[in-house]
């Protein structure tokens, strides 16, 4: 019962909805590349360097090695081709990733033909398989599952040719050759004398493997991505249909609850006249016979005419055309017309009559005599009753309790929780409805978990005096 009415007074001031950027930056390095985008490419940029100029030492190191075992004739331009590829694919690799976000299929390709060129020209892939992986990260983050997998097949396919054909150095050869020339004595003679080492499909086999294995890493981690941002866009649309559906649902509940009040008029005026149409027949035929009983008829008849006026002024005041035209376009079907009584005890009666334990304090105490002001109160003790009965069935207790200074009329309902779980949710306007009507005639509502469980709704409404210590 407590979470049925919790989410009903939710509903009536919930989050406003919010962009799917606004969902993905949830974390302090995510509002930061948020703000500064370049920090994610400087610092793909410096990573992407920093790997290219550490493992261009290694290859540098493994050609000496390599040659001075033999496997390259000394003097050999492998040196040299190494030296500058490596370094170089690093470099060109890094820049061209900085258009990842913007055009991931085009930089696949292009980091693609400048790992081919590299293992054409110099028979190395350096950093370039990495840069690859980061490639294709962004193709799976930006396109399809399909787009993604057919360009990293397409790329492995290319570059596991280009390796088989033209590779000379990688990673087993790094970590065979590398530093093997401070284990050959300076003046021995090389072990070997080839133009150049023997083809190794093992070798070969494990660049493939390592390749795969970056593509496949980049693959996932751009899906992730992408589905992170699929996420973030449902929630932002379903925050957005929330709050469409909150603001329509409250200006629903205003326009009911205007319309209520409007058809009350016809009570406040039917009264009214009724009782005029009475004293003045009463003041003409006691015109000749008595004429102060005539003048009394006639004092009483401009009494209530005054306050009938004052009446449908209230009411009438607190409406707005637009709302009323809105209602008249939308076609509503008519509500029942709001209680004129504002007898409490008639009330409270039917209430117990329906089986609820309720208790009663002020009832006695005289209301204002703002016809206006009485129906409210009719109505919202009216209203925190019936969810009594809907939200919290088998309550052990309930009581109203009615205040009434000189400046406040305060209404106080408790409920002690229901012992079965409510059969009705609601449709969440009845707060609504009770809040409208206070606001109508400024005062405030406050419905929350009661000290000791529960319910509790308490309302005040001003009636014309300002004492600033019952102010809301």
């Amino acid at each position: 019962m407590t979470t049925s009415r919790a989410d009903d007074a939710e509903r009536t001031s919930g989050p406003p909805a919010f962009t799917a950027s606004q969902v993905q930056q949830q974390t302090t390095s995510d509002r930061l590349l948020a703000a500064h985008p370049w920090l994610a490419h400087a610092a793909l940029v410096a990573v992407v360097l920093l790997l290219g100029a550490s493992t261009a030492v290694l290859a540098e190191e493994t050609v000496r090695g390599a040659t001075a075992l033999g496997l390259f004739l000394p003097g050999a331009p492998v040196e040299h081709l190494v030296a500058r590829a490596w370094p170089a694919g690093a470099v060109l690799g890094a820049l061209v990733l900085v258009a990842r976000r913007w055009r991931p299929l085009a930089v696949t390709a292009v980091l693609t033909v400048l790992a081919v060129l590299s293992l054409r020209v110099a028979g190395v892939l350096g950093v370039l398989g990495f840069c690859l992986a980061w490639g294709l990260r962004a193709v799976a983050a930006r396109h399809s599952a399909r787009t993604a997998w057919i360009t990293g097949a397409s790329v492995l396919v290319v570059v596991t040719i280009a390796a088989w054909w033209w590779q000379v150095i990688g990673l087993v050869e790094i970590v065979s050759w590398n530093g093997a020339h401070t284990l050959v004595p300076v003046d021995s003679p090389p072990v070997r004398q080839l133009t150049e080492p023997e083809f190794s499909a093992g070798s070969r086999s494990l660049t493939v493997l390592l390749l795969l294995t970056l593509l496949v890493l980049g693959g996932v981690t751009g899906a992730g991505v992408q589905a992170r941002r699929v996420h973030a866009h449902d929630l932002a649309l379903r925050y957005a249909a929330m709050a469409r559906e909150r603001d329509t649902s409250a200006a629903l509940a205003r326009s009911a609850e205007r319309a209520r009040i409007a058809r009350e008029v016809h009570d406040i005026v039917a009264h009214s006249v009724s009782v005029m149409v009475a004293l003045s027949d009463g003041a003409a035929s006691a015109l000749d016979r008595a004429p102060e009983a005539s003048r009394q008829a006639l004092a009483e008849l401009s009494k209530t005419g005054r306050e009938a006026l004052d009446d449908m002024r209230s009411v009438l005041g607190s409406l707005r055309p637009a709302d009323a035209d809105a209602v008249v376009e939308r076609g509503g079907a008519a509500l029942p017309t709001a209680p004129t009584e504002t007898d409490l005890h008639a009330v409270v009666d039917r209430f117990r009559a329906a089986g609820l334990p309720l208790t009663t304090s002020g009832l006695e105490t005289p209301l204002p005599s703002d016809t206006a002001l009485r129906l409210a109160v009719v109505r919202i003790v009216t209203e925190g009753l019936t969810n009594v009965l809907r939200h919290a069935p088998g309550t052990p207790s309930a009581a109203v309790a009615l205040r009434c200074t000189g400046t406040v009329v305060e209404v106080e309902i408790v409920d002690a929780g229901g012992t079965r779980a409510g059969s009705d949710r609601g449709t969440h306007r009845g707060l609504i409805g009770m809040r409208e009507r206070a606001a109508l005639l400024g005062g405030h509502v406050q419905a929350g978990p009661g000290d000791a469980g529960g319910w509790r709704v308490r309302v005040v409404l001003p009636t014309g005096g300002s004492n600033e210590e019952d102010r809301p």
